[in-house]
């Protein structure tokens, strides 16, 4: 721990520099230092693909711009939470951390708001800067960059258990597009959930459905997770019985989910249910358009016997082996849909308790404060949106207050951040109220709220070890210290490899729909399945393009956040903890021996050793060993070596084959230390 994850005096310990390399490297070679040239017999890694080697020519990515005028009053608001800190600290003897140095700080910034190290000029330029407001400048520069889409997209992914296919007939691609596109745009977030649990129709036009379409049929597992994301309280206990550790009854948990049960999700369902869509009033409050024109289908009343047609046309191109069985999960995909239409719902057959007899019909209710007089009359999807979205539902707030801090600090105020309930005390109940007023003042716009808290005094701390398993609770005197997100790591990697880390973006939502959003209604079987050979078509291209222009042995270089989602279980990704999107929130930090391997020999570490990569490039084109350790510290640990490593690092140089070679072992066990892994 400490300030420096890697100490001087373990450096020498650590570095590994006795192990040979069994990668040939021409870095410096013919340089004024080079001890001898590079032999033609030598191993070299494959030639990087050349769209990951040239730096993108204008925005990759349009992100709405941050108010660069109120940064005044974010840096007010962020010396109040400063204050409230500070009261804590004296009031619990603890002393206030101790600050960032500007290589530290911008390498924390670049990590928690970009997803990934900063390049050696960023770290430079940054460093090289004066003036107060220099912090201030970069924060508000890197969360109106593509990385800060990129990154906080990884974090929603994991939450929303977003992949490409939940299941055969689901194709979640659309929805995907739509949530990166939303936090570009900066949807206020109140608004984004209440789109997210009311929008209707099939997720090629209306791309949102895919909340609700991720456990459509399951309707307590929907409101159980839809309670627990958006609330942060758990109640899914409360499905078979009153909930033996917090006050929710299996009766409550019935009432809630009657009020979300008001999905449906076939064409068969939407035909009869008719075809609302969720809008805003002009008064900022929500209300149901609810036109009947906005039907993803042009002809209606022939939609019910066509689909049988063309099932029974795709059947039998089945059965006589003319299209594969694929087509059927085309077809499911094209037919469902989300509706509004308010049913029954009723007890369980086993129902226990005195407050009601098993198989009773439930009327449907909140679980606490009352539904907004404005969505009185609207649908029941529409009210429990409503409610949980409502600024007067103080918990809405509370809880994504609570997330955001902890993913900025690293812990939350109440932990886990999904358990709020009477016995779950908050570590320090002033200030996340304090920050629940913020979140309503800031009218739920998360990313100014990210903006105010890294623009506190607090985080621009040191980082601080915290181990959930102490008496003491975490007293906040900087960010907790942790481990790369397995996103970070990839993302940070790739840094180091390629000048264009935005070679391959996936398709937007609008892209998808015009290949994906064919109308069911009308169509004949024969046009039908050229649809879905033209879907597939599609698909098979943008795998072409991706692995054509940014694969390398058998990796493509490319953000995570445009991988496969999620990605393979052999690959880097996977290793290093991300999660499979199964359930709510599966990443995991933990070290495994295939990490260690990974790191060691994997082709990511090949890859930036090869000619063309950044770190490559910039090491190749120094003339004196001084300047390449610095170069290769600066880019891989955003500092300059000190006396004690600098010596170490020439000795391996010096006693190398060659400086390349010496020159790429540094590389690779700088890379091995905790201090890469770390965000400190």
């Amino acid at each position: 721990g400490g300030n420096r994850m890697v100490g001087q005096s373990h450096f020498l310990r650590q570095r590994l520099f006795s192990v040979s390399l069994c990668i040939g490297i021409a870095l410096l070679n013919g340089s004024a230092w080079s001890a001898k040239p590079e032999p033609e017999t030598e191993w070299k890694p494959p030639k990087l693909p050349e769209a990951v080697t040239i730096k993108p020519e204008g925005a990759v990515l349009k992100v709405a711009p941050i108010d660069r005028e109120t940064r005044p009053e974010i840096e007010q608001a962020a010396a109040q939470i400063d204050s409230i800190l500070q009261a804590y600290w004296n009031e619990n003897k603890t002393k206030s951390g101790k600050k960032t140095t500007d290589h530290e700080f911008v390498r924390r910034a670049y990590l928690e708001l970009a997803g990934r190290i900063p390049t050696i000029d960023e770290a430079r330029t940054f460093c090289n800067a004066t003036g107060r407001k220099k912090r201030g400048q970069l924060i508000d520069d890197l969360l109106e960059s593509p990385g800060y889409v990129s990154h906080f997209y990884n974090y929603w992914a994991d939450i929303l258990r977003l992949k490409e296919r939940p299941s055969r007939d689901i194709f979640f691609e659309p929805y995907m597009a739509w949530v990166k596109e939303s936090l570009a745009d900066n949807m206020p977030y109140d608004k984004w959930v209440y789109t997210l649990l009311t929008a209707n129709g099939r997720v090629a036009e209306n791309p949102a459905t895919g909340f609700q379409l991720r456990d459509a049929g399951m309707p307590l597992s929907y409101v159980d997770n839809t309670v627990r994301v958006f609330l942060g309280t758990q109640i899914g206990c409360a499905q078979c019985h009153d909930h033996p550790f917090d006050r929710w009854t299996q009766q409550e948990f019935y009432k809630l989910a009657a009020l979300t049960n008001g999905s449906k999700f076939s064409a068969k369902q939407v035909l009869f249910g008719g075809m609302g869509g969720a809008s805003f009033g002009t008064d900022d409050s929500f209300s149901d358009s609810g036109p009947a024109s906005d039907s993803p289908f042009k002809d209606e009343d022939d939609l019910i016997p066509n689909l049988a047609r063309l099932r029974y046309g795709m059947q039998t191109a089945i059965d006589e082996k003319k299209v594969g069985g694929g087509i059927r999960n085309f077809y499911g995909s094209g037919t469902m849909m989300i509706s509004s239409m308010d049913d029954e719902f009723r007890l369980p057959h086993d129902y226990q308790y005195d407050d009601g007899d098993p198989l009773d019909v439930v009327e449907p209710a909140v679980l606490w404060g009352k539904i907004p007089e404005y969505a009185e009359d609207e649908d029941n999807r529409a009210r429990f949106a409503a409610w949980l979205t409502t600024s007067d539902n103080r918990q809405f707030a509370r809880n994504i207050a609570n997330r955001m801090w902890k993913k900025v600090m690293g812990v939350g105020l109440v932990e886990p951040i999904d358990d709020f309930q009477e016995g779950n005390i908050p570590a320090i109940p002033e200030l996340l109220e304090h920050l629940t007023d913020e979140m309503l003042r800031l009218n739920f716009d998360l990313r100014e709220f990210v903006r105010l808290l890294v623009s506190t005094e607090t985080y621009q701390n040191v980082a601080v070890i915290y181990d959930p398993t102490a008496a003491e609770p975490h007293r906040y005197a900087g960010p907790a210290l942790k481990r790369m997100t397995a996103e970070q790591l990839w993302d940070s990697l790739l840094t180091l490899i390629a000048a264009n880390e935005w070679a391959y973006q996936r398709p937007t939502a609008q892209d998808l729909q015009a290949v994906y959003g064919i109308d069911m209604s009308v169509m004949d079987y024969e046009e039908f399945e050229q649809s879905y050979k033209d879907y597939n078509e599609y698909m098979r291209g943008l795998n072409r393009t991706r692995n054509k222009n940014c694969g390398y042995e058998g990796l493509t270089l490319v953000r995570a956040s445009e991988l496969p989602q999620p990605s393979g279980a052999s690959h880097l990704l996977r290793q290093f903890g991300q999660g499979d999107r199964e359930t709510i929130e599966t990443a995991r930090q933990s070290a495994t021996v295939p990490q260690i391997l990974t790191l060691f020999n994997g082709w990511m570490t090949h890859a930036m050793l090869a000619k063309g990569s950044v770190i490559y490039d910039s090491v190749s084109q120094q003339n004196t060993m001084k300047s390449a350790v610095d170069t290769i510290f600066l880019a891989i640990l955003t500092h300059e070596p000190d006396a004690d490593m600098r010596r170490a690092a020439e000795q391996e140089i010096k006693q190398a084959s060659n400086p390349a070679a010496g020159c790429g072992n540094l590389i690779w066990a700088l890379l091995n230390t905790r201090e890469f892994l770390f965000i400190d």
